[in-house]
């Protein structure tokens, strides 16, 4: 049985990314409860070298959206990378999962074979929509993703493994 690019991909990041969410929303509570700014609380990390909170939400929207439009055919969301606040990052995730709502499984079934060139300035990679998705598109969504779970963790914002899996997705 073949898979369904749509069932592979779209439910799986709006799951994880409406928990994402939700997790901003504890965290908010946890900063609020014991005033904390926000400035601080996005500024989060696990450690110097690594990326903060914020980063750490732009890059699971960004795979999670960017993702399903390149498997679309589309050209994937543009953000200014300028949330300063938490109501700002879950903008962000609302943006995103609106987006990848609106994708009918008919624009992303059939992807597998789908030619997927991502250019930085120094190299560029090619895939086919398979391999992109779930041997390069998945790891960075999750690992980033799981960060931004484990940064809150590690502060004491109330969050478990339920909050990090949220509610599956029926597609």
């Amino acid at each position: 049985m073949a898979i369904s690019m749509y069932k592979a991909s779209a439910p799986i990041f709006l799951q994880f990314l409406t928990a994402l969410s939700a997790n901003l929303d504890k965290a908010k509570a946890y900063a609020d409860a014991r005033k904390i700014d926000d400035a601080t609380m996005l500024n989060l990390r696990i450690f110097p070298d690594m990326f903060p909170l914020v980063r750490q939400v732009r890059s699971a929207c960004d795979y999670a959206g960017g993702s399903c439009a390149r498997l679309a055919g589309l050209e994937p969301l543009s953000f200014a990378n300028d949330e300063a606040t938490i109501a700002d990052l879950k903008a962000r995730c609302t943006k995103v999962i609106d987006f990848i709502k609106g994708l009918k499984p008919a624009q992303i079934d059939g992807s597998d074979d789908r030619e997927i060139v991502l250019k930085s300035p120094t190299r560029e990679m090619r895939f086919t929509g398979l391999n992109y998705l779930l041997n390069f598109a998945m790891p960075n969504f999750y690992f980033h993703n799981t960060t931004a779970y484990d940064i809150l963790r590690s502060v004491g914002v109330d969050v478990g493994k339920m909050d990090f899996m949220g509610k599956p997705v029926q597609s």
